[in-house]
């Protein structure tokens, strides 16, 4: 079974190959790694692992938390390896087939942020609208969206008002940007985490940007 697991490990040479050591102990086969964050002599990293059947996921905190300086943040089932440069592909797919460009992007997005799932939400007079959903959103309904109009994209505080129990139940964490106008947004959930991070926010504020002139055009 594959996991998806969030490290934070100091900036330094060798350690990540410690990480990777220190998982192979436990049989963890590494399919795939990729840096969220980088600063202040810190590293935010992503790692998709393959375990073994019959290992618990908590072998993985165990292994990557005995090499000095490393912390997990968070671990979680996951279907496939990272897909980070995906975007260039998913662009051109919505450009070709823009009557259906909503369905290509919430289905697209999650593969590429790490998210479990995505819609395009917009708030009007005469309520929400969801306008696409990805095929694992949540079918609770959103009665008002107190963040729209969105200028920016954003992090958005997971224990809101507006915020459907079973999400919250969850621990659904979420992100937020503008799809081309401030009344329409991009609405992406992490069930159980791990929190977005500011580079991942950035991230799917470009990519929006970048569709939404697609479909517009």
């Amino acid at each position: 079974m594959s996991f998806l697991i969030r490290v934070q490990l100091p900036d330094s040479p060798g350690t990540l190959g410690a990480v990777a050591t220190a998982l192979g102990t436990v049989g963890a086969d590494i399919l795939s790694v990729d840096v969220v964050e980088r600063g202040g002599g810190v590293a935010i990293d992503d790692l998709v692992v393959e375990l073994p059947s019959g290992r618990l996921p908590d072998s993985l905190i165990t292994a990557a938390e005995s090499v000095e300086g490393v912390e997990v943040d968070a671990v979680r089932p996951y279907a496939g390896v990272l897909d980070t440069h995906r975007e260039l592909e998913l662009v051109e797919e919505i450009a070709g087939q823009p009557g259906a460009g909503l369905s290509i992007l919430v289905e697209g997005v999650p593969r590429i942020i790490r998210a479990g799932w995505a819609l395009v939400v917009k708030y009007s007079q005469d309520g929400v609208h969801r306008l696409a959903s990805s095929s694992a959103a949540p079918e609770a309904e959103i009665t008002e969206l107190p963040w729209l109009p969105l200028e920016r994209a954003t992090i958005l505080d997971s224990e809101e008002a507006w915020i459907p129990e079973t999400w919250q139940e969850l621990g659904t964490e979420l992100a937020a940007t503008p799809l081309g106008k401030p009344d329409k947004a991009l609405l992406v959930g992490r069930p159980g985490g791990p929190m977005f991070r500011a580079a991942e926010v950035a991230r799917l504020a470009h990519f929006a940007g970048i569709v939404s002139v697609v479909l517009d055009g």
